[in-house]
């Protein structure tokens, strides 16, 4: 197995980024992309020896200060300038998982040749990534418009020696990091301060790594649905592929398909029903469950467009002896897709939480609350309230943020996307989604413990073994909260291949 993956004009899959992630890859640049991002930069340098012209960002100020021209010997002045004067993120530390994905889709929108990076800046990224040396970024700060300008220039500011990094587990000034590798801060030519920028990476980071979880949560819930519809005496009829098939949407078949196959061989599907129907959040799964789907996929395709495209400005074509000033920075397809993302993530965690109040009511021979003697003991009734009180909390998170937007920079930059908001948003939304999950994991394996001997399939049987070492069976009250941690790091860590998931 190659223990790199290679930059280059190759698109950039969300299931490849899970890899690199993964296999934790190195990264490299290929031929193409070093001669792209060469060809790029001694086109600029030739532009501006030949000419006084302004041209926006290059050696003019930025924003609203657009029409200021700077001189030759300001240029690079001007560009440390940028970086510094954007660093004014505020809020937690973004999580060092998705810092290591914003700088990864940062060279890789950089690689194009049309942003006029010098060929060592690129390298020091990916010497940054390489050896897990991961900028502190700041959750607050992007308008998610003219790019994810405060992230990114925290994300920037270590290439100057400036600003502070996480290295080793341990924080760390920038400058004692480039000593202890040798390094000397990179002098920043024209045009890189803004390249590095403008962009939405820090949109689009949070965007890949939520899609990917998201991925692992959709079929968690098929999953443990199925665990849920098992333990409460449900009927496979819903799930009948002839039902789906007279409303064709892929998510709807992709689920029903899933749960079908969860629940071969399930001794306790088969059993006499005294029951016509189940209540829609058992019945529905495959609705439900597989808008979500449909949602993911659709999210994916643009969140793939947007890590595989050109995002700073202006944009250089030197090809075509062109250097245009346009809007790619913009964060609206971003912003929209977020907002969908968890709205549609959302939807998993509702309709979760009412499976676990059907398991915890005393219905189909099941016990009150899910425990012997009732009354004595509360059982598992307060872990239904828990996971109600995240839904509302997600009800809250999903608002959408994209419908907003405040004028900034002296009313150049007057319409934003506030796709940043709806990234950290959807990053609470969708951990939150997880917790939902695991208590009705905790609730669903209890209940289907009621049902024995009877078994339920092999792979839920096989499924439930590995969980109940984690997580007893509750014979009498005890302090849940110890059990709702365990249930949601059984989930944490579990491990699902990618063939099954996308």
């Amino acid at each position: 197995m190659d223990s790199f993956h290679y930059i280059s004009s190759e698109t950039l899959s969300i299931e490849k980024i899970s890899d690199i992630i993964s296999e934790d890859k190195k990264l490299a640049l290929s031929e193409e992309v070093i001669q792209k991002i060469n060809t790029c930069r001694e086109y600029l340098n030739e532009k501006l020896r030949g000419q006084d012209k302004p041209i926006y960002g290059i050696n003019t100020g930025f924003g609203s200060l657009y029409n200021i021209k700077i001189t030759k010997e300001n240029l690079t002045k001007l560009q440390e300038n940028l970086v510094m004067s954007h660093a004014c993120g505020m809020g937690k530390h973004v999580p060092s998982d998705i810092v290591k994905v914003m700088l990864l889709l940062k060279i890789q929108s950089l690689s194009y040749g049309h942003s006029g990076v010098q060929l060592e800046t690129v390298e020091r990224l990916i010497a940054f990534y390489n050896n897990n040396i991961l900028p502190v970024v700041y959750t607050q700060g992007s308008l998610g418009a003219s790019g994810d300008l405060a992230p990114l220039a925290h994300l920037a500011l270590p290439l100057l020696g400036k600003g502070t990094v996480l290295y080793n587990d341990e924080f760390c000034e920038s400058k004692d990091i480039i000593k202890l590798f040798n390094w000397s801060p990179i002098k920043l030519q024209s045009k890189e301060g803004l390249a590095l920028l403008n962009g939405t990476q820090f949109m689009s980071a949070y965007g890949t790594c939520l899609l990917i979880k998201s991925y692992k949560l959709s079929y968690l819930a098929d999953l443990i649905g199925s665990i849920s519809l098992d333990a409460f005496d449900g009927r496979i009829e819903p799930f009948n592929e002839l039902v789906h098939l007279v409303r064709p949407h892929s998510g709807q078949l992709k689920t029903a398909e899933r749960v079908r196959e969860f629940l071969d061989g399930s001794e306790l599907i088969k059993q006499e029903k005294e029951h016509v129907q189940d209540p829609y959040s058992f019945r529905c799964m495959p609705q439900v469950h597989g808008a979500t789907k449909d949602t993911l996929e659709f999210v994916n395709k643009t969140i793939t467009t947007e890590i595989n495209s050109v995002t700073d400005n202006p944009n250089i074509f030197s090809q075509d002896d062109e250097i245009i000033s346009g809007g790619n920075f913009h964060g609206q397809p971003l912003a929209l897709a977020l907002d969908y993302l968890k709205i549609a993530m959302a939807e998993l965690g509702n309709i979760s939480e009412r499976r676990i109040f059907q398991l915890v009511s005393g219905l189909r021979k099941l016990p009150t609350f899910l425990v012997d003697n009732p009354g004595l003991n509360s059982g598992f009734m307060i872990p239904q309230y828990t996971a109600a009180s995240i839904v509302s909390a997600n009800k809250q998170l999903a608002s959408p943020a994209s419908v907003d937007s405040i004028v900034s920079s002296n009313g150049q930059e007057d319409h934003v996307s506030m796709g940043a908001n709806a990234a950290t948003q959807a990053y609470d939304l969708i951990n939150n989604i997880e917790r939902i999950l695991s208590i009705e994991l905790f609730n669903a394996a209890q209940a289907i413990a009621f049902r024995s001997p009877i078994k339920s399939s092999d792979f839920i049987e096989s499924f439930l073994a590995a969980y109940r070492n984690e997580v007893a069976f509750v014979s009498n009250d005890r302090e849940l909260y110890i059990d709702l941690e365990n249930s949601l790091n059984f989930l944490q860590n579990l491990t699902i291949d990618n063939t099954e998931l996308y």
